[in-house]
């Protein structure tokens, strides 16, 4: 089992006396594990860090087995955000999230292009709060469970739509929801459409949003917790005011 592209690094752990074993997100080959001989060292310590764009050269035996991958470096990387500490925690977050979200050896171009656009946007801090949020609406899409915002689940409106049911997915109207407003999730207009604006309060409802969904049908059918990068993230957002 071999192949050559780019990849995004997700994680990297020290296995050995000097080598690691790198976790990858590919468009065509989905998330593969691979050792990488050197990769503790302090010459490929750079790309070897959450985000780093990478090209990799994958050989295994047998699908089933743990590949070796040589790895060559694609442009600056996680290093354009060093001096921002708030996109950095978002970074941990991404690849935190599509690293337990997305299954091994499966392919999911659509969530490697979700997670190429969240690493373009990490640079501009007014925008990658909100892009963070499509970025897990296109995880959930792309591993089958993406929600249904196009109308009203009860009177099939397309108007008005505010909020989300937490049990399908599926958008509801203002005046369809009103009497179950506590039970149902807030759907922020920015996921409506490309021309609405985010406001304050949005950010914090999409993520509510994606995360009750990333949790339900995801996480926890691995008996696993959201990750906590995520919830460091949330944090840090609050902190700054951005939610």
């Amino acid at each position: 089992m071999d192949f050559h592209e780019e990849a995004f690094v997700l994680s990297a752990r020290a296995h050995g006396d000097t080598g690691a074993v790198v976790d990858l997100l590919t468009e065509t080959q989905g998330r593969r594990s691979a050792y990488v001989a050197g990769g503790a060292s302090r010459k490929m310590r750079s790309f070897m860090q959450p985000g780093a764009r990478v090209v990799a050269d994958y050989r295994a035996r047998t699908s089933e087995h743990l590949g070796a991958a040589r790895l060559e470096a694609v442009g600056e990387g996680p290093s354009v955000l060093f001096d921002d500490p708030l996109a950095l925690t978002g970074l941990a977050a991404a690849a935190a999230v599509a690293q337990g979200a997305l299954p091994e050896r499966e392919p999911h171009p659509g969530a490697f292009l979700a997670f190429e656009a969240m690493m373009g946007a990490f640079i501009l801090p007014e925008v990658w709060p909100a892009v963070f949020v499509r970025f897990e609406m296109g995880l959930l899409e792309d591993l089958g469970f993406g929600l249904d915002l196009s109308s009203c689940a009860v009177t099939g409106s397309h108007d008005d739509l505010i909020w989300v049911s937490p049990r399908t997915g599926r958008a509801v109207s203002s005046e369809a929801g009103k009497p179950y407003a506590d039970k149902l999730l807030k759907l922020p207009p920015f996921l409506l459409g490309a021309q609405a604006g985010v406001v304050e309060g949005d950010v914090g409802a999409g993520l509510a949003l994606t995360g009750h969904f990333l949790e339900r049908q995801i996480f926890h059918a691995q008996n696993r917790p959201l990750p906590t990068a995520r919830d460091w993230m949330i944090d840090k957002l609050r902190e700054a005011g951005r939610l």
